[in-house]
């Protein structure tokens, strides 16, 4: 079956800008370095100036000294260049290497090659942060050489800054390798075995970057201010304050807006897809690319779609076995409630049965005489269900078809006789190679589930059913192949306008004594052909 998928109107990976679900493995690539690259590249030089900023202006401390300036201005580029070099361009060619196997076509992962894809965001932001961890260590060594007075806020500054690029490049690493993560959990089977970073670790990590990390360097600021040695006036506490305000406020939207994107992105992708389940297309997944409880969440939704689709499945291939409406009556009871037995109503019963069809299976090879048979008998079943009628069941070359059950037909007679005079005209218009003896009958019968209760079948059983299959005997040998009891006529033309009017269109004809009955049956045909026969006689 080809899958519809959930509405790309985000991207099957909750953003357009990591492209279409079956992209080129050599595009995807491509895609991943680039954004990669200049996500972190950007998110470092952010970082880097964000602590230049707040260490000369917010942190209340000495103003630099001349030998300070100097060195700083040599090292912190030279250091933000290597560093850019080794976190970004080594850390992502490595991690690209690492996930080779998610950039080729048709290459099943095993189970480990699937947890090291979900840990590459982990081990990039490791190794951003150590990159981060060794700066701060060099340039609180550099200070506490030339100016001893600076080296705490700066130590402290620099370490705020480090967990908080590192942060932010963990959710942008996880957000650029959607792509990735979705082949690695491309498989149902290991969606709930192998997780990556749970939600509740990423909101630990959004409240430390967006909240901790902003209360913590204020906090910083005011103890430097109280200490003994610093002279920090009101002013320069005032500027402390808006500097750490206006981070908070920037980097808190970034990293709530950033934390959303992931958390909701995967729920929308399972409520689009949901609502085109509702609408009835149940060929509709979505692409599993987040490895916690959110992508089991979308796991779970496909097993449950996938259910859906193998029930309708089978309901549709047991309906097509037993019929719509005894497969529709079954579907509304539990296992439990299905019982054996039946009830006592009266229906309507049409037998068709095919003529000399042994003798034209001798002459004919398998493929053709099968050919025959399936339009036969979607001629049969066509003309019963356009009646509102049930084909119970095929006996060979043979049709049962009932009208009136399970499902109660006021006009079960009238409905059985328009289908014999259409069936029997088809007939012999799409079929001419084999002729049909069609018989109609109707009665009380007995209709319910036979059997055992580990196999049974929906059947009638009564005096109607052996009616209706003599006089499709019976039937054979008159013109137009069709023959009625005058019973079944008069229970038309008392079921309504609608009957009146099929009545109009069959004639008495006879009557005569059918096998396994004591006694005469009338007999009733199409007017059109009742005219032949008096012409005959």
């Amino acid at each position: 079956m080809v899958r519809r998928h959930a509405p790309p109107r985000r991207g099957p990976f909750g953003s357009r800008l990591l492209g279409p679900r079956d992209q080129d493995p050599l595009r995807l690539r491509i895609r991943i370095q680039v954004l990669l690259t200049l996500l972190l590249l950007t998110t470092n030089l952010l970082g880097a100036l964000v602590v230049f900023v707040i260490n000369t202006w917010a942190i209340p401390s000495p103003a630099p000294s001349r030998a300070m300036v100097v060195a700083l201005a040599i090292a912190i580029p030279s250091y933000v260049v290597l560093a850019a070099l080794v976190g970004v361009v080594w850390g992502t060619t490595k991690s690209l290497r690492a996930l080779r196997w998610a950039t080729q076509p048709e290459v099943d992962p095993d189970r480990t090659q699937r947890t090291r894809a979900l840990r590459v965001p982990l081990h990039l932001t490791v190794l951003q942060f150590l990159i981060w961890l060794v700066g701060t260590v060099l340039f609180t060594v550099l200070t506490v050489v030339l100016q001893p007075s600076r080296a705490l806020g700066t130590g402290l500054t620099v370490g705020i800054g480090a967990v908080v690029v590192a942060g932010i490049s963990y959710l942008l690493t996880e957000f650029s390798l959607r792509p990735i993560a979705a082949r690695a959990l491309s498989d149902s089977r290991v969606t709930h075995q192998v997780r990556g970073v749970g939600v509740g670790p990423r909101l630990t990590i959004f409240w430390l970057l967006g909240t901790g990390a902003p209360v913590i360097g204020l906090l910083i600021a005011a103890i430097l201010a109280l200490t003994p040695s610093n002279d920090a006036d009101l002013e320069q506490l005032a500027v402390v304050t808006i500097v750490v305000g206006a981070a908070v406020l920037v980097f808190g939207f970034l990293l709530t807006d950033l934390s959303a994107r992931a958390v909701v992105a995967p729920v929308l992708s399972v409520r689009d897809a949901m609502r085109a389940v509702e609408a009835g297309q149940l060929d509709t997944d979505v692409v599993v690319y987040d490895g916690t409880e959110l992508g089991q969440l979308q796991s779970g939704f496909n097993d449950m779609v996938a259910g859906l689709r193998e029930r309708e499945r089978i309901r549709d291939l047991f309906g097509r076995h037993v019929g719509q409406e005894v497969a529709t009556a079954a579907a509304r009871l539990g296992v439990g409630e299905i019982e054996l037995g039946g009830e006592t109503r009266v229906c309507s019963v049409l037998f068709v049965d095919l003529t000399g069809s042994t003798s034209y299976a001798t002459q004919h090879g398998p493929a053709e005489v099968v050919a025959v048979l399936n339009r036969f008998f979607a001629v049969v079943v066509d003309e019963v269900d356009v009646h509102h009628g049930l084909v119970n069941k095929f006996i060979g070359d043979a049709a049962l078809a009932i009208f009136g059950a399970p499902v109660e037909l006021a006009t079960h007679a009238a409905s059985a006789l328009a289908a014999a005079r259409s069936m029997a005209a088809r007939l012999a218009a799409e079929v001419p190679e084999i002729g049909a003896g069609i018989g109609v009958a109707t009665g009380q019968v007995v209709a319910g589930n036979v059997g055992h209760l580990q196999r049974f079948e929906y059947t009638v059983i009564g005096d109607a059913v052996n009616s209706a299959a003599r006089l499709s005997d019976l039937a054979k040998v008159m013109p137009g192949c069709v023959a009625a009891t005058a019973v079944t006529v008069e229970a038309a033309r008392d079921s309504g306008p609608e009957g009146r009017a099929e009545a109009e269109h069959w004639a008495e004809q006879g009557e005569t004594v059918l096998r396994g009955r004591p006694g005469p049956t009338r007999l009733a045909v199409p007017r059109v052909h009742a005219e032949r026969l008096a012409e005959h006689s």
